[in-house]
C-alpha cells in the first residue's frame, strides 16, 4: 500500500467535526425507521389432529396482550379428528382467525410455508396447535423486533424460563442439533429447535424454504443466518409433552434435521430467490478482493464521500472513518438494512434514491461531496449518461467520481443477463461517457484477467448464478489472480475509472 493510500484509509487523528445532518443526531442514532410501520402480527398455526387443544389454544391466543393488530392463520394439514371444524366454528365468530384446509397430510413445514404465502402481517410467529408454548408470552418475543434491534427472535426454553423437566434423550438431542446449527451457521443459540420463532415478515417472505416436515426449524435458522438477519433470543416458558400426550417428533426427525443443516450449509446454499440479496451476500465473501479494491480507490477519496448503490454495505463498512459518509440505494430493503447496520454513527446518513429519476442529485447538493463511489452499479442503469451527469453536478469542483464496472462486451453472458446488466464496458467507451458527463478522466485500470477466463467458461456453460462458494474461492485465489494480471495477454473482467470534476 502506498503512503498516500494508507493516509486516506487511516482514521483521522482527531475526532472529526460532525457535519450538518438532514435530521437531528438523536434521529440518526435511532434504531430503525421502519419500526412505526410494524402494525400487524400474523400468527401461523400448523394443525394436525389436535382437536382437544386447538380450541383452548386459540382462545388464549385471541386474548393475548399483543399491541399489534392480530391475524391468525390456521392451516389444517389433513386432520382426521375434527380439529378443523373446531377452528371453523371459532373463525365464524372472530374475523381475526382464518382457516385454510389441506386435503392431505404433508407435514408441519408444508403447513407453515402455506401460511407464510397467505399472511398479510408485518411480523410473523409460529404457534403450535397445542399449549406447549403460552401465547401470553408473545409480547416478550416481539419486544426486540418492535424496538428495532432484531429481525428474528427465538423463544428459548433453556435460557432461564419456567419449563417442565424434559426427557433426557429429547433434551440431549436438542443440544446436539443446536450445537450443530451454531457450528454450521456461526451462531450462539441455546435452543434452535424452539417452535417460537418471530420473524419480520418482509424477510420471511424472501427466504427460500422447502422443508415439508419438522426439519423446517433448522432450515429456517440456517436461512436467517445466511440472510444476515439479527437474531435475538428471549426466555419462554415451556410445558412439554411426551408421546402419550400427542408429541409427534421422533429420532428420525432429529436425523432429518441434521441432514437439512448440512444441506443448507454445504450444497443447497441458495437461501433466497431475491437475486440482488443473494448476489450481495455472495460478494461479501470476497473480503480480500474488496479490501484490495478500496486500496486502489483510496488515493482519490476525500473526507465527504457518497456511495451510490451501497447495497447491504459490503464496501461501506470500510469507509466509516470519513468525516461524512452518505449511503444511497433505491431498494427499501437495502436502505433499512443500511440504517440498521450503521445506526449510532453520527457521520453516516442513509438515503433512498432512484438514480434513474431526473434530478436525483438534488437531495445531495447540501452535502458538499468531494467523492462519489459507484461500484458495480452503472451497468444496471439504462440511462448511464444521465446518472454520470448527476454525479458531476453533485460533486464540488475538484471532486472525484470512482466508477467500477464489469469490462469487455465480449464477455456478456447469461449470468450478466440474470444479474440485470445492460452492458459491459470497454475502457475507451467508459472514458468517453465520463467526458460527456463533464469529467476529466484521471485514472483507468482494467483488472482480473484470470477472472475473465473463468467468466467466459461460465458463459459457455450457460451458468447464471453467482454463489457464495464461487465468491469464496475467488477471494482465496485473488492473490494468485492479481499476480497473474501482468503476465497474461488478454484483458481483465473489471474496470476502474476515476473522473475529476474540473475546478
Amino acid at each position: 500500500m502506498t503512503d498516500q493510500a494508507a493516509a486516506v484509509l487511516a482514521p483521522p487523528p482527531a475526532a472529526p467535526r460532525l457535519p450538518d445532518t438532514p435530521c437531528p443526531l438523536s434521529e440518526a442514532n435511532a434504531a430503525r425507521g421502519r419500526v412505526q410501520s410494524l402494525r400487524r402480527l400474523s400468527v401461523l398455526v400448523p394443525l394436525y389432529n389436535e382437536r382437544w387443544t386447538i380450541g383452548p389454544m386459540l382462545q388464549r391466543l385471541l386474548c393475548a396482550p399483543v399491541s399489534l393488530e392480530l391475524e391468525v392463520i390456521v392451516v389444517d394439514d389433513g386432520s382426521t379428528d375434527g380439529g378443523a371444524d373446531v377452528v371453523a366454528a371459532i373463525a365464524e365468530g372472530d374475523p381475526r382467525v382464518r382457516l385454510i384446509r389441506s386435503p392431505q397430510n404433508q407435514g408441519k413445514g408444508a403447513a407453515v410455508r402455506r401460511a407464510i404465502a397467505e399472511m398479510t402481517g408485518d411480523v410473523a410467529v409460529v404457534q403450535d396447535a397445542d399449549l406447549e408454548y403460552d401465547p401470553h408470552e408473545l409480547p416478550r418475543l416481539l419486544r426486540p423486533i418492535l424496538a428495532g434491534h432484531a429481525d428474528a427472535v427465538f423463544g428459548s426454553r433453556f435460557a432461564g424460563g419456567e419449563r417442565r423437566a424434559l426427557l433426557f434423550w429429547h433434551s440431549l438431542g436438542n443440544r446436539v442439533l443446536t450445537t450443530a446449527a451454531n457450528m454450521l451457521c456461526d451462531l450462539n443459540l441455546t435452543d434452535m429447535e424452539t417452535c417460537y420463532k418471530a420473524v419480520r415478515a418482509d424477510i420471511l417472505r424472501e427466504l427460500r424454504l422447502t422443508s415439508d416436515g419438522f426439519d423446517l426449524e433448522p432450515e429456517l435458522t440456517c436461512r436467517l443466518a445466511q440472510w444476515g438477519a439479527r437474531i435475538y433470543e428471549t426466555p419462554v416458558s415451556y410445558r412439554g409433552r411426551v408421546a402419550a400426550d400427542g408429541k409427534k417428533t421422533s429420532l428420525m426427525d432429529g436425523l432429518r434435521a441434521l441432514w437439512r443443516l448440512a444441506a443448507c450449509r454445504f450444497w443447497d446454499t441458495k437461501f433466497t430467490d431475491h437475486t440482488g440479496m443473494y448476489v450481495l451476500r455472495s460478494c461479501d465473501r470476497a473480503k480480500r478482493y474488496n479490501r484490495w479494491l478500496m486500496r486502489q480507490a483510496a488515493p482519490f477519496m476525500g473526507q465527504r464521500l457518497l456511495e451510490a448503490g451501497a447495497g447491504i454495505g459490503n464496501l461501506s463498512q470500510m469507509l466509516t472513518a470519513r468525516e461524512r459518509l452518505v449511503l444511497v440505494d433505491h431498494d427499501p430493503l437495502y436502505v433499512e438494512m443500511l440504517r440498521d447496520r450503521f445506526a449510532g454513527r453520527g457521520n453516516v446518513a442513509v438515503l433512498q434514491t432512484d438514480l434513474t429519476e431526473p434530478g436525483f442529485d438534488a437531495q445531495w447538493q447540501s452535502e458538499a461531496l468531494d467523492t462519489i463511489l459507484c461500484s458495480n452499479v452503472l451497468e444496471h442503469l439504462e440511462p448511464h449518461e444521465q446518472v454520470l451527469e448527476g454525479y458531476c453536478r453533485a460533486l464540488r469542483p475538484g471532486g472525484h467520481a470512482i466508477i467500477i464496472v464489469p469490462a469487455e462486451p465480449g464477455l456478456y453472458s447469461p449470468a450478466d443477463e440474470a444479474l440485470g446488466h445492460y452492458r459491459r464496458y470497454t475502457p475507451e467507451g467508459l472514458e468517453r461517457v465520463m467526458r460527456q458527463a463533464g469529467f476529466i478522466t484521471v485514472h483507468t485500470r482494467q483488472v482480473c484477467k484470470l477472472g475473465a477466463a473463468a467468466w467466459r467458461v461460465n458463459g459457455l456453460l450457460g451458468r447464471k448464478n453467482l454463489t457464495p462458494r464461487q465468491m469464496l474461492w475467488f477471494d482465496r485465489m485473488w492473490p494468485v489472480m492479481r499476480a497473474a494480471d501482468p503476465l497474461l495477454p488478454w484483458r481483465g473482467m473489471s474496470l476502474i475509472c476515476v473522473g475529476r470534476k474540473p475546478s
